[in-house]
């Protein structure tokens, strides 16, 4: 079935299923989006860091990253940790992940990130002058406290121009003439000036007006299981055995999506990356732009006089506990790059957790479910979720429409690790 008027069940309320749901809607098909939790808050990118980033054309397997874990796994503070478990499915995601972690598979994935990332912030400045929420266009620093960390940057930000994404080497001298507001501690950095920033709690309440305002519904249940007639989805059950039919579905259960993929006989790996923020409301100095502090791995955005702070990678099943040690790193490393602060301006502050579905080969999965006529899945865009959220939306809805997609998505196809479908890797 195409075409318009088409009743559509997204499950998953967070930014992907929001922004499913916002370009379907827009598209005229009736959407009702179903988001598992009540207090609509654990969404990963609720309170995240709110980036708007071409920049991140690198995907989360490339090289390095396993032994840069492995240095990482036994401090308490360090921005990524690894829970060992008995799960076939996170040693076989983490095997994934190794295979992938090459110089090859980032040459053939940096092209697609920088389209989907280049083609979402064109939609930002579509969205944010549609809907009214402020999308800051000032760019990102990545800071450097290291030689070593540097000298990588250097490496992104020349692969970055030559891929076409604006990047800018930068002395001490050039980030204080770039952000005059806070003092930073770094021996250089990286301007992207094409990045951007925004309050992510502001933009998804946005994104559900939208909806709404066209007829669309946000209901408040978990999905069970589906049902099925003659290859298709005719309605989805939820846990407390009500259920909601539909024309098409569409799977945007982030980290949650798995078990629900399962139903259909869907195998999508994914691991949930905690990761955590704080918001500050008094500022000792106000920073006008975002940042990225490279050898922490922690995020600082400034909101409307607030300023975010956040981190962290803890693979850890969907456990939304807070670990304190990982918290009490992503203050004090803040604090060495932005002196002005201490960590007792974080005293009294209760840190927010969220999952990120994370890939094992770092790229999203977008597109069909080969074993039903009706179904989409959209998730695993890990760390990029809010940044890839707008050209998602747009994918899909181009999908559902039977149009041509705007990039060409078949390397994030959903089923490309099944190997039923025998998607060559």
């Amino acid at each position: 079935m195409n075409g318009s008027n088409q009743s559509i069940v997204i499950v998953g309320g967070g930014v992907i299923g929001l922004c499913v749901g916002y370009y379907l809607s827009k598209s005229g098909h009736h959407v009702t989006i179903l988001d598992r939790d009540p207090a609509w808050g654990q969404s990963s990118a609720y309170k995240n860091a709110g980036m708007v980033v071409p920049s991140h054309f690198i995907p989360l397997a490339a090289p390095g990253v396993i032994t840069l874990g492995l240095k990482w796994m036994f401090s308490r503070k360090s921005p990524f940790h690894l829970r060992p478990r008995l799960s076939m499915e996170l040693w076989r995601w983490c095997w994934t992940l190794l295979r992938h972690a090459n110089p090859e598979h980032v040459a053939r994935c940096s092209p697609l990130l920088r389209d989907l990332g280049m083609l979402s912030r064109r939609l930002f400045d579509e969205l944010a002058r549609d809907l009214g929420f402020l999308f800051v266009r000032r760019g990102l620093l990545m800071l450097c406290q290291s030689e070593a960390g540097l000298d990588e940057e250097i490496k992104v930000a020349e692969l970055a121009n030559q891929l076409g994404i604006e990047a800018e080497v930068c002395t001490p001298k050039r980030l204080r003439e770039l952000e005059g507001n806070a003092t930073i501690e770094a021996i250089g950095g990286v301007w992207f000036p094409q990045d951007g920033h925004l309050d992510s709690e502001l933009f998804l309440r946005a994104m559900r007006t939208g909806i709404e305002t066209r007829g669309g519904n946000v209901l408040t249940g978990e999905a069970s299981h589906f049902r099925t007639s003659n290859n298709s989805i005719t309605e989805v059950i939820l846990s407390n055995g009500a259920s909601i039919a539909g024309d098409q579905f569409v799977i945007a259960g982030g980290a949650w999506t798995s078990p629900i993929a399962s139903a259909i006989k869907l195998r999508v790996p994914l691991q949930a990356g905690k990761g955590y923020s704080f918001t500050l409301a008094k500022l000792p100095e106000r920073p006008v732009l975002c940042s990225l502090l490279k050898e922490a791995r922690v995020a600082v955005t400034p909101l409307d006089g607030k300023l975010r702070v956040a981190g962290t990678m803890e693979i850890c099943g969907q456990n939304l506990a807070i670990n304190h040690h990982r918290t009490r790193g992503i203050i004090e490393s803040f604090c060495r790059y932005y002196p002005a602060f201490s960590p007792h301006d974080f005293d009294g502050l209760a840190p927010w957790s969220g999952l990120r579905p994370c890939s094992p080969d770092g790229l999203p999965y977008i597109g069909r479910v080969p074993s039903v006529t009706n179904a989409f899945v959209a998730t695993g865009h890990a760390m990029l979720g809010l940044s890839l959220g707008p050209v998602t939306g747009q994918l899909v809805t181009q999908l559902v429409n039977e149009e041509a997609t705007s990039i060409d998505i078949r390397a994030l196809a959903p089923h490309r690790f099944d190997k039923r479908y025998c998607i060559s890797q």
